[in-house]
């Protein structure tokens, strides 16, 4: 074969590149929310916001303190006893941070319905629960852990203002780790009740709108009730039960901590399995 020949000869085609088709496997799906919660602005200042309020509330209700006036709860759920104590103090901010961190929840869940993002996550995830157990694990861990830093923060400035007082206490106290600890779980469950209200209604406005109802509206909705009614009903509405996870004292008509943690509990989980039969059964 002359030179010229080998010249003209076609060159071979390039052999086709290979698709790698990586299994979706659970640990990749916690992966892409954990990457999804971090990446977005909006999920770690409203998680700031929540922890600020937390610490600053709660700090400046033990600084200001006086034996000789009432410092009142805000209103809404988790207004105890009516009796001050450091713990009540230092978890002024609860209510407020339970708000912060519910939109926290909504946001992470409703938002993709906004964006559309939501399409992409379901064709990379096609099973489709997977997602909404994972964005409620990941949201709910991170919101427990920086909460309870926050609950553990606010009670030890808030020694600091109760330094000589009577009500002043230390975090080896009898119940006083359990409480703060409880916050953190307590604001944790708020967290993922606000996933599942997003999954559920796939609207941002609506999800807050109703969570704002749940939490704050729906309390004082039963002071209308007749007392009898009042007295069976109110310890089991979701706000009301949840904050006996984190308050010191048991008041009358109240939920014990174990007891508040498993109504709470049957109430994220009755709106988690709601998210997910919507999830499975209607188009994105």
């Amino acid at each position: 074969m002359t030179t010229t020949a080998l010249a003209s000869a076609p060159a071979p085609a390039p052999a086709p590149a290979q698709t790698v088709v990586r299994k979706v496997t659970g640990r990749r799906v916690l992966r892409s929310e954990w990457a999804k919660f971090w990446s977005l602005r909006s999920s770690w200042i409203t998680l700031g916001v929540a922890v600020l309020l937390l610490i600053a509330l709660g700090a400046i209700a033990s600084a200001t303190y006086s034996p000789d006036a009432t410092t009142g709860q805000p209103p809404g759920p988790g207004s105890g006893s009516g009796t001050q104590d450091a713990v009540s103090l230092a978890l002024l901010g609860s209510t407020f941070a339970s708000l912060a961190v519910g939109v926290l929840g909504v946001l992470m869940s409703a938002g993709e319905y906004t964006t559309g993002m939501i399409r992409s996550t379901l064709s990379a995830v096609p099973r489709r629960l997977p997602v909404l157990w994972t964005k409620s694990a990941v949201i709910g861990l991170i919101t427990l852990v920086a909460t309870t830093i926050g609950a553990l923060a606010a009670f030890q400035l808030g020694t600091l203002g109760l330094h000589g007082d009577a009500i002043a206490m230390s975090l080896g106290d009898d119940g006083v780790l359990r409480s703060l600890v409880g916050a953190g779980l307590y604001l944790g469950l708020v967290a993922v009740f606000g996933v599942a209200l997003g999954m559920l209604l796939r609207s941002s406005a609506g999800a807050i709108a109703v969570l704002v109802g749940i939490l704050l509206i729906l309390p004082g909705l039963a002071n209308l009730l007749p007392d009898s009614w009042y007295n069976t009903i109110n310890p089991y509405l979701p706000s009301n039960a949840g904050s006996s996870i984190y308050h010191l004292h048991q008041a009358a008509h109240t939920l014990s901590p174990g007891a508040g943690l498993a109504v709470f509990t049957g109430w994220v989980a009755l709106t988690l399995a709601g998210a997910a039969l919507r999830l499975v059964r209607t188009d994105a």
